[in-house]
C-alpha cells in the first residue's frame, strides 16, 4: 500500500492505509450545509457552486479511469456528498506525492483519495467523519486449518511487498518473508503452495473477490486494529468539514453509503 499509517505493535496488530477520490455534480439537500459565514470555506464553495477535489485517478478500486471516465468507490462517495450539499464536484487529478501540497496551495478544497487518519496528519489537517474502515487480514488457502490468527504465522512463510506496511506486520508475527511485487503475485504463490499465507488489507481481498471470485482462498484471521480514511481539508475549513459530515451522515442514514460499498466490495466498508 502506498499510503502507509503507523501499524502494529505485536504479532496480531496492524494498521493500513488507502487513498481515494470522488467526482461529479448534482444538487441536493442544503440542510447538510452548516455555517455560511461570508468568506468562509463553505461559503466560497457555495458561491462557486463547485467543490474542487484532489484525487489520483490511478488507485483502483477507489479512484481510477474506465476509458475517459473517472470512477471508483471514493469518486462515487464524493459525488454523493456533492449532491447532498447542492454543489457540483470538480476533480483535480494529482500524483500522491504532490496531493497534500496541492491542498496546502489551495488548488482544491479537499482531498478524497483514501487518506488514512493518523495523529501526524491530524496536527496539520482536518478530517471528515470516516467513510472507509478496514483491517489487516491473513489470507490462506481455503483448506488451510493451521493458520487461525496472526500468532499462527510464526515460523510460516508469507508473500509480502517489502515496501508495504503489511511486510512489517508479517515480520513482527514471526513469519519468513517471500518478497513479491503486489497482491496478484502473492496470491499466485499462495495458490501454488510456495507460501503459507499473505498479510494484506481486507479491502484488497474484497476487491479481488468482487472482481474475480475465488473460493480457493479465504480470510483466516483479521486484526483488531482498524484504519479509517476520510475527506481531508485545510485547517480553518471547519464549516466545510461540518457540511461534508452532514452529507455523509445523510448518506449513511438513507443507505447510499452501504450501496456504494457493496457495489465495489460486496459488503459495507463505510463503518
Amino acid at each position: 500500500m502506498k499510503r502507509t499509517v503507523p501499524l502494529l505493535a505485536s504479532a496480531a496488530i496492524l494498521a493500513l492505509s488507502l487513498t481515494a477520490c470522488g467526482s461529479s455534480s448534482g444538487s441536493g439537500d442544503s440542510s447538510a450545509s452548516g455555517s455560511t459565514q461570508s468568506g468562509s470555506a463553505l461559503q466560497k464553495v457555495k458561491d462557486a457552486g463547485v467543490l474542487t477535489v484532489g484525487t489520483e485517478g490511478t488507485y483502483r478500486p477507489f479512484s481510477f479511469h474506465e476509458g475517459s471516465e473517472l470512477t471508483g468507490y471514493d469518486v462515487d462517495v464524493i459525488k454523493a456528498v456533492g449532491e447532498k450539499m447542492g454543489v457540483d464536484v470538480k476533480f483535480q487529478e494529482t500524483q500522491w506525492d504532490a496531493i497534500f501540497a496541492g491542498l496546502d496551495a489551495g488548488r482544491f478544497d479537499v482531498i478524497a483519495n483514501q487518506v488514512a487518519i493518523n495523529p501526524d496528519r491530524e496536527k496539520k489537517y482536518l478530517f471528515s467523519e470516516p467513510y472507509t474502515v478496514s483491517t489487516g487480514v491473513v489470507v490462506t488457502k481455503s483448506d488451510n486449518n493451521d493458520i487461525t490468527s496472526f500468532d499462527s504465522l510464526k515460523g510460516k512463510k508469507t508473500a509480502q511487498s517489502l515496501t508495504s506496511s503489511f511486510y512489517e506486520a508479517a515480520k513482527a508475527a514471526g513469519a519468513t518473508i517471500e518478497p513479491v511485487e503486489g497482491w496478484a503475485q502473492s496470491v499466485t504463490l499462495l495458490k501454488q503452495g510456495r507460501v503459507d499465507a499473505t498479510v494484506n488489507d481486507k479491502l484488497t481481498f474484497l476487491d479481488s473477490q468482487k472482481t474475480n471470485p475465488d473460493d480457493s482462498i479465504k480470510i483466516a484471521a483479521e486484526s483488531e486494529d482498524k484504519s479509517e480514511s476520510a475527506v481531508t481539508l485545510r485547517k480553518g475549513s471547519e464549516d466545510l468539514q461540518e457540511a461534508i459530515d452532514g452529507a455523509l451522515d445523510e448518506l449513511r442514514k438513507d443507505g447510499e453509503l452501504a450501496t456504494i460499498s457493496e457495489k465495489y466490495f460486496g459488503e459495507d466498508v463505510s463503518k
